[in-house]
């Protein structure tokens, strides 16, 4: 997609905060072109730079979707403190709205983490059970490790939503090819019920997706790349 297909949410940190934008400068994914879109926290302010796809039938989808993309958890000042992620569900065109995330946890090292709240919450890399936090993978990446993944929001008749994680291999299957993807060790499907039981509130089957940023601390650097964003019909 291009730039003109991504609009910023609101009431995410400034440039002031946070700098963002396309480079070169960094190098990229397997496979990828000639720029990826990263971000750079310039002050200890906390908060989300998040950007949504808008392009007709998608902002909001009127039922579920799916996103995904490179993301890479930078070589940064400090290992902790900051997490890049896609989102799907997303509620409103706020960065305080509430959806579904999956990312590069904050840890170190991290986890992919999946997690169900308000985008300004960041990723926790924490176990599943609190603080929105549904799933966790087993393994662990080192900053500067860029992983493909995927995540699938699939609205069902009954008004549960099936949510599922894939990763692709970029060694063997580069972006720009046709991605292999594999379930995640350690992140099973989850079914957030029409019940509300399984995630403690009422699943989401609609809304906006997209990438963001969450930092609280300076010197903070997440990137992305090749991000795709699907409905279902």
């Amino acid at each position: 997609m291009a730039e003109t297909d991504w609009t910023f949410l609101n009431d995410g940190l400034d440039a002031a905060a946070v700098d963002r934008g396309v480079t070169t400068g960094i190098a990229r994914p397997s496979g990828g072109g000639s720029f990826i879109f990263g971000f750079n926290s310039l002050s200890t302010a906390q908060g989300v730079v998040a950007l949504f796809t808008n392009q007709t039938s998608f902002a909001p989808m009127a039922k579920g979707g799916s996103v995904r993309g490179a993301v890479q958890r930078g070589v940064s000042g400090g290992p902790l403190n900051f997490a890049p992620f896609l989102f799907v569900g997303l509620q409103g065109p706020s960065v305080n709205d509430l959806g579904y995330l999956l990312g590069l946890g904050d840890g170190d090292p991290h986890h992919i983490v999946l997690r169900k709240g308000a985008l300004s919450g960041g990723l926790p890399d924490i176990p599943p059970g609190t603080q929105g936090v549904l799933r966790r993978s087993t393994g662990t990446f080192m900053p500067g490790t860029w992983l493909h993944i995927r995540l699938d929001m699939v609205v069902n008749l009954n008004g549960d939503v099936l949510l599922q994680v894939f990763q692709n291999d970029l060694v063997a299957n580069p972006l720009g090819g046709a991605p292999s993807w594999q379930a995640v060790p350690g992140m099973s499907e989850f079914i957030d019920d029409a019940l509300g039981i399984n995630s403690g509130s009422q699943p989401f089957t609609s809304g906006r997706a997209g990438f963001g940023f969450f930092t609280k601390d300076v010197t903070r650097r997440g990137f992305v790349d090749h991000v795709e964003a699907l409905r279902q019909l």
